[in-house]
């Protein structure tokens, strides 16, 4: 059964974000043991010739029937029919993947689909309430999924929760209204779409578990527990990649997947050790 990663990624004016699903994809190769093939969906055909040396596939966005939001959330809903796998982990294209992840292929490969509820802050502490990025999901007691990684495989009951997804995209305000009224979010967000899309098919044991090992380290400055929060959390601590490429922030050695958010957090020079560290495998 084929297995793989798969990254939506659409330029902006002001973001390269193909350039970071080329970072996230080296971060893959040069990781894993087993399973380190990746495809990427887009909207353009503009992709450098190195870039596609990393890729398995580049998939065209299909359905381009609604006028684009900031982080083109109308479109992810799209992945499950467009995956080249049986299995797929999709993943945000600001991340790096540091260590092997084994585990989270044969943990999900007994389910249709999983995703993340559980992230940790750079010192390895879970975050356990989110007060500054999920009052909607707190206070319309929805649960909390993570759509920068979750995992699905080709079945029946994924096929049904990804089309009342879909129906939650396309009819995002009216869903808003009806499900999350308290603390109302006037733009459209995947997260919590994914959250409303669970009440409503009433899939919480289908979609989310507490035993899933799927988790990441999100590095919005407002969950590291710091006293003062900063504009940036690159200023506030140390990091560095090292030459087996891991990932040290503020003296600690960051695990599995790592979310850095911030976009000049990749540079040339990161990119050129993680493409050394792919070539020397």
């Amino acid at each position: 059964m084929s297995k793989g990663f798969l990254i939506y990624a659409e330029n902006t004016d002001a973001v390269d974000y193909i350039y970071q699903a080329y970072t996230l994809a080296l971060s893959i190769k040069a990781s894993q043991a087993e399973f380190r093939s990746v495809s990427l969906v887009t909207n353009t055909n503009n992709i450098p010739e190195k870039y596609l040396k990393v890729f398995d596939k580049v998939i065209p966005t299909p359905w381009y029937d609604m006028p684009g939001t900031e982080f083109s959330a109308e479109h992810r809903w799209k992945l499950y029919h467009v995956t080249p796998y049986e299995e797929t982990i999709v993943l945000d294209a600001d991340m790096l993947l540091l260590e092997d992840i084994s585990v989270w292929w044969e943990y999900c490969g007994n389910f249709d689909v999983r995703y993340c509820s559980r992230i940790k802050n750079y010192k390895n502490e879970a975050v356990l309430h989110d007060i500054a990025h999920r009052k909607t999901f707190i206070e319309n007691n929805l649960t909390n999924p993570y759509c920068a990684l979750h995992y699905f495989r080709k079945s029946d009951t994924a096929f049904e929760f990804y089309k009342t997804l879909e129906f939650v995209i396309k009819n995002w305000e009216w869903c808003y209204t009806k499900f999350a009224p308290q603390h109302y979010q006037k733009w459209l967000s995947m997260d919590l779409s994914v959250a409303i899309a669970i009440e409503i098919a009433g899939m919480q044991n289908e979609v989310l578990d507490n035993l899933c090992p799927l988790e990441f380290v999100h590095m919005k400055p407002a969950i590291q527990n710091w006293p003062v929060i900063p504009e940036s959390w690159q200023t506030t601590v140390p990091h560095f990649l090292n030459s087996q490429g891991e990932l040290v922030v503020g003296n600690i050695k960051q695990f599995k997947l790592f979310h850095y958010i911030e976009n000049d957090f990749i540079t040339p020079e990161l990119v050129n050790q993680l493409e050394e560290l792919v070539n020397g495998r």
